[in-house]
């Protein structure tokens, strides 16, 4: 049965794996490009901003739906 040894856990296998897996995700680690922290704080700053706008326009317009369904409904 093949689907039965392929559910064997081979330790020496998951060893390997799992150490090639670890120096895969360092290698990609060090091509990483950080953000200074004059970029990260203007985006944060960018973020934050276009936060409260989207929420000031679906407040007002909550508000106003809010109010033609009041009217709408006696």
């Amino acid at each position: 049965m093949i689907g039965s040894e392929a559910m064997q856990l081979n330790p020496v296998v998951l060893y390997d794996d799992a150490r090639r897996f670890a120096l895969e995700v360092r290698t990609e680690f060090r091509k990483v490009t950080w953000p200074s922290q004059k970029e990260a704080v203007g985006g944060t700053i960018g973020v934050v901003v276009i936060v409260a706008i989207i929420t000031s326009v679906l407040s007002i317009v909550d508000l106003v739906l809010g109010q033609l369904i009041q009217l709408a409904l006696p």
